[in-house]
């Protein structure tokens, strides 16, 4: 398995001291929750900004995710380490979507800095409605979808196709919501439509450790902890049977199982 090294501060925690169940204090914790605040409310206006009056494009966008990204690992002096199960490059003109668990909502920062190439989230709806950071995340092409509405999530999709089509690669998290005690939920079947339709590379990816920054439940901040990201063998779902397109949320519920550090 290859790993590659990314740490936001040096020098990086061993694992096993991640596993403490050391708290931050509520006063460092609401000051980074702040600053964290503060980076994102700037970042999305600035983007907002720029996309209105055309003074940005996607090569200035995409650096602004990424460095957003890096910024709050850094403001919780987390480190990361990437392992990938098999290596893996972007073939120009093939569509690609990313599938992760999701325990946290630091799972966001996390893949938008760990993971190369232009990276856009389909997330819910109710993130989007957040004064000027919803407008950021659609000012830069991220895409809102209504669990709820059938007709609306199908126009999410859509948006979602064409921005592959320009190779953006699309992130989502199939469980639709943090899970509340680290165990993978049913997958929702709108991310395998979308891969299906567009003879997408399916990249799965293992998170670990996230909700140990930011428990699902709250808003507190734990510093200093150490988090991997697992990214496993891609899935060419053109190269797939009807059969095996069928049984595709299973094969990859089991992927994550494994990746996320669920079962062995």
């Amino acid at each position: 398995m290859n790993d590659q090294k990314l740490s936001t501060v040096e020098p990086a925690k061993s694992p096993s001291e991640s596993l403490k169940n050391e708290e931050t204090d509520s006063l460092t914790s609401t000051f980074i929750l702040l600053r964290s605040i503060w980076c994102t409310l700037w970042l999305s206006f600035l983007t907002m900004v720029d996309v209105s009056l055309r003074k940005a494009g996607r090569e200035v966008i995409s650096p602004r995710v990424k460095l957003w990204a890096q910024r709050l690992l850094k403001y919780a002096d987390v480190n990361y380490v990437v392992h990938y199960e098999k290596p893996w490059s972007i073939e120009p003109g093939r569509r690609y979507v990313l599938m992760s668990n999701h325990r946290s909502y630091f799972d966001i920062p996390l893949v938008l800095a760990a993971i190369p190439g232009t990276v856009r989230m389909i997330g819910k709806q109710e993130l989007f409605k957040v004064p000027i950071w919803g407008q950021g995340m659609i000012a830069a092409e991220f895409v809102p979808i209504d669990r709820n509405d059938p007709k609306n999530s199908m126009k999410s999709l859509t948006r979602a196709k064409r921005l592959m089509e320009n190779g953006v690669l699309i992130w989502l998290a199939p469980e639709g919501t943090r899970s509340p005690d680290g165990k993978m939920q049913p997958l929702r079947k709108g991310g395998f439509l979308l891969a299906r339709q567009t003879d997408a590379i399916i990249i799965p990816i293992g998170l670990r450790g996230t909700e140990t920054v930011m428990p699902p439940t709250g808003f507190k901040i734990n510093t200093g902890k150490y988090l991997s990201v697992h990214v496993g063998t891609p899935v060419d779902t053109a190269l797939l049977s009807r059969s095996e397109k069928r049984e595709l949320p299973l094969r990859i519920t089991e992927e994550l199982k494994k990746l996320s550090g669920e079962i062995p």
